[in-house]
Order: C-alpha cells, then sequence, then structure tokens
C-alpha cells in the first residue's frame, strides 16, 4: 500500500476497534485540534497541552519536570537563524528558551510553541504515547557568534541557581568564508555504537553534522508497507541520546524509509514535523520536510526525500508530482550561480550507487537526479540506506572518468562526482559481495558484481569498476573545509575506534 492508503487503513482500523475513544471532554479538544486525524499541529502555549492527552488530567509540578533531547537545526540563513526544539515527559505551563551571549545574561526570554503527538496503541504489545515537543525560533542573529541558551518553563527557569548547569550554546555561521568541519551519518537508531559514533563526532568540532535518514528506527520495519512495526517511544530514547551533540551542533536531516510513519498524516512526516524545525524552504515544507537546503560559508547544502523517487521502496513514490525534483534543478542552478558558493554538497538517503547484499543501488534515484548533479556540477553526494561506509571513483554518467585510490584528489569541476554512502551510524551493519578494501587492506578490486533497483521493482545485475573504498564498522565521515582562490574540501572515513578509514579531497578551480 502506499502512505495514504495505510494512514487510511490505521484509522479506519483503529477507530473501529475504538482505540480512539477517549472521555468525552479530551477527545473533543483533541479531535478539534486534528491531532488524532493524523498532523501534528502546532499548538498556542496559552492553551494547556493536558488538553492534548489522552491520559493526562492535569499537568505536573513544572519543579519536577526536566526538560531533555535538545536539538538544534539552521533556519534558512544559518548565519542569522537557530531553531532550537526539546521535549518534556509531561504537560508543563508557559515552556520558554532564554538566550543571550553570557551564560549570565540570558535576558531575551521567548514563548515556545508546543507541538503534542499522541500515537494510540497500534498493536496489542504497545500503550498509547502522548509526547510534548516544544520549539523555538531564534532570528536576527549576529554571524559568527557564540550564544548562550537554556529551555524552560513555569517552575524550572534555566538560568536560575538550581538550573544553571543545564545550559547549552551554539554558534551562527560566519558572515565572510573561512575554515570550518561538518560531519554526516545516516541510519543511526538507538545503540551503544550510535552513542559512541555520537561522542566521536563531538570530538571533530563541527559547525553542523548532516544525517542522511533513517533517524531512530520507531518504525524499526521500514519496507512502507502495512505490516510495519511502530513504536512511539525510541524517539525520546534517540533524543535523549543524540542530545550530547545535538544540544550544540545543529543536526540537519532528511528523511528516509524508516522515517515514513503511517500513523500520522497521509505521507507518513507529520512525526516529522512535530519533532524537528528544519528550514522549510524547498518545495512544500509542510508535506516533504526533509527537503531544503542552506549555506554555510562558502559550501551550499541541498537536503532531499529519495522516497519521492525511489524504485526499491515505492511507498512514497511521486508524491511531491515532481516538485521536488523540478525544485532541485532550480536550485542547484541558482546556488552554482551565487558568488561566493564554491561547493555544493547533497544528501539523501537511498543509495545512487552501492554494491552492499542489502539495499545496492537505487535506479529511481539514478534515474531522476543524476543527470541533474552532472549538469549543475554538484562536488560531493551523501547517501545512507546500507549500513556500512563505500565511496566511489569520480564518476560521469554512471562511469568512471578518474580512479580515485584512498589518498587521491579530484577537481569536481572537470573530473567528476565522487558518491560516499556513510550508513554505519549505529543500526546492524551489512556486509559486500566482496572483501572490504580499506586503508592497510587490499585497496583495488577491479569488478565487482551488484545490481541496482528498476522501475518494476526487479534487481538489474551490475558489474561495476567504480567500487573503490568498502568498509563494514561503524562510521562516519567528516568533512574540512578550506576556501581560497583554490578551495578543498578534505573528506575523512573515521571509524566509531577513531581510526581513518578512507582520505581523499575534492578541489575546485574559482575565479573571482
Amino acid at each position: 500500500m502506499s502512505m495514504p492508503e495505510q494512514h487510511e487503513y490505521l484509522r479506519t482500523k483503529l477507530t473501529r476497534r475504538g482505540l480512539l475513544r477517549t472521555s468525552a471532554a479530551t477527545a473533543g479538544v483533541v479531535a478539534g485540534s486534528g491531532l488524532l486525524a493524523g498532523s501534528a499541529q502546532a499548538v498556542s502555549p496559552a492553551l494547556s497541552p493536558t488538553l492534548l492527552s489522552s491520559t493526562a488530567t492535569a499537568t505536573v509540578d513544572g519543579s519536577l519536570v526536566a526538560p531533555f533531547g535538545r536539538h538544534l537545526s539552521f533556519g534558512a540563513d544559518p548565519r542569522t537563524q537557530m531553531r532550537v526544539a526539546w521535549q518534556v515527559p509531561f504537560a508543563v505551563r508557559r515552556p520558554y528558551l532564554r538566550v543571550g551571549l553570557k551564560p549570565w545574561d540570558l535576558g531575551r526570554k521567548i514563548e515556545a510553541e508546543v507541538r503534542a503527538l499522541h500515537t494510540p496503541a497500534l498493536s496489542s504489545k504497545l500503550p498509547a504515547v502522548d509526547q510534548y515537543y516544544l520549539h523555538a525560533a531564534l532570528d536576527g542573529l549576529r554571524p559568527g557568534t557564540t550564544y548562550y541558551y537554556g529551555v524552560g518553563h513555569d517552575g524550572f527557569d534555566p538560568a536560575g541557581p538550581r538550573h544553571f548547569s543545564t545550559l547549552g550554546t551554539f554558534r551562527t555561521a560566519p558572515a565572510r568564508a573561512e575554515k570550518f568541519v561538518f560531519t554526516a551519518f545516516g541510519d543511526q537508531g538507538v545503540s551503544y555504537d550510535a552513542l559512541a559514533n555520537d561522542q566521536l563526532i563531538l570530538g571533530q568540532n563541527p559547525a553542523f553534522h548532516l544525517h542522511a535518514g533513517d533517524i531512530c528506527y520507531a518504525d524499526s520495519d521500514g519496507q512502507g508497507s502495512d505490516h510495519d512495526t511502530y513504536d512511539a517511544r525510541v524517539w525520546d530514547q534517540f533524543l535523549a541520546q543524540t542530545e550530547s551533540v545535538a544540544k550544540s551542533v545543529p543536526w540537519m536531516v532528511t528523511t528516509g524509509n524508516h522515517d515514513m510513519e503511517a500513523w500520522y498524516s497521509p505521507n507518513g512526516y507529520g512525526g516529522q514535523n512535530a519533532r524537528w524545525t528544519l528550514p522549510g524552504n524547498g518545495p512544500d515544507a509542510e508535506n516533504a520536510p526533509g527537503v531544503y537546503s542552506f549555506t554555510y560559508a562558502n559550501v551550499a547544502v541541498v537536503a532531499l526525500d529519495a522516497n519521492d523517487v525511489s524504485y526499491e521502496i515505492p511507498a512514497n513514490q511521486d508524491y511531491t508530482g515532481g516538485k521536488q525534483t523540478r525544485w532541485l534543478d532550480r536550485r542547484l542552478g541558482e546556488l552554482r550561480a551565487t558568488d561566493g558558493i564554491d561547493f555544493i554538497v547533497v544528501f539523501f538517503h537511498h543509495c545512487a550507487f552501492s554494491t552492499t547484499n542489502a539495499h545496492a543501488s537505487d535506479g529511481g534515484v539514478r534515474d531522476a537526479w543524476l543527470p541533474l548533479f552532472e549538469k549543475h556540477q554538484v562536488d560531493l553526494v551523501v547517501n545512507g540506506h546500507n549500513h556500512i561506509y563505500e565511496r566511489t571513483d569520480a564518476l560521469k554518467g554512471g562511469r568512471v572518468s578518474k580512479k580515485m585510490p584512498i589518498g587521491e584528489r579530484v577537481d569536481s569541476s572537470r573530473e567528476g562526482i565522487v558518491y560516499v554512502t556513510a550508513g554505519g551510524a549505529g543500526k546492524k551493519l551489512y556486509d559486500f559481495p566482496v572483501p572490504d578494501s580499506y586503508e592497510g587492506h587490499v585497496k583495488d578490486l577491479d569488478e565487482v558484481k551488484t545490481y541496482h533497483w528498476t522501475k518494476d521493482r526487479t534487481k538489474a545485475v551490475d558489474t561495476v569498476e567504480w567500487s573503490r573504498v568498502r568498509y563494514t564498522g561503524f562510521s562516519f565521515i567528516a568533512v574540512e573545509v578550506e576556501p581560497g582562490h583554490r578551495p578543498r574540501m578534505k573528506v575523512t572515513a573515521l571509524a566509531e575506534t577513531g581510526e581513518r578509514v578512507d582520505h581523499f579531497e575534492v578541489t575546485r578551480q574559482v575565479t573571482r
């Protein structure tokens, strides 16, 4: 079934079973807000969030409730905009954010937006869950500036002596290009290995982090079918796990197949809208929240939702009616023509090029987007989906245009695009049909037999020469960006142990 069909199926099935019935007063408010109809709508802070819960009858004493799961994200302009989100386990009164230039001077106070989610017992083994997500938008910030912030509510003041240790920091993007680092991976979930990767990422001091989808695996099946299982409580675990990094590093996510959660909205992204505030400058911010772009220093980043074009898992195939791909063509053209942007990095979930036994490559991604990447000279593409690290040679038209052994350099404006699969963030690892090849081991294998998914959902056999580096451990990538007359991105793949698995360099000749 498609995602809209699954959404309607769940609503009808659960309504018939009576699982949506609550007390008359509570049900009236909840249904009236549209929350149980599947949307994660914003609720006025003036309205007590208690009314959105089918289980709570009163707000809890605010002094007994501690916020958790803080995570940052950029607005459309990272120089002047930051979005702060967090969670509370119970309804609280008048949530807010404090922010300032010094930890002892958080004079600016911003009322938070409440986005409450109610998830009924979707199976006999799961309880109903009420979750309260809070969001604050910061605009008019100074570029290249460090801010201190705290989140609170009535009874919990982050600026008070009892809770001063809960303060966080963030730094806005610089006004001019300067050297910086960003990190990326996909397929994280909740695990010791996911936590280990988080801590190693924090040590890179990144300006931001890209998460290429399959964020927490509350939907553990991810096939986009009515048999998928879903446990909303996994989100609580994930956001608590990730907070150590995401409270100070903007966590820029897009949507994978496990992130389509049919209960909340027809396309499965109602839960995403409740939990994340993303730039919202794509073709349809409400229905396609994982499609957007932002610019940091001399790098433009474009996030895409590959569920829209996937041949392998078609539950949301063409849900934007082609709007995403048309927007991508326009946006890449605009970014490439913008002064000061040297590199364009695109990230999304399903792999354009991978050789694993699990998902391999998605022909839908290749058909829809590869011509646009080459037309607009994209410099680096990052994917997840396959739970490994794999990196191609430089490619043009799906063929090797330059061999890229470990340590090699490519001029992306002339020699082609390197595609990286960084799906080893924390979930159970996959394997390859051939041995791994990473530094200290065999580096070059001339041919690999694999497959790609076709439009009719069959596996077409590929014999490829582009798979240059393969690694089956937990890992992520760190990208060090240097501006200048010949700007460069130094890409390093790091195992969760800190071992360097791969490294290469992307350059571009710039005439100004």
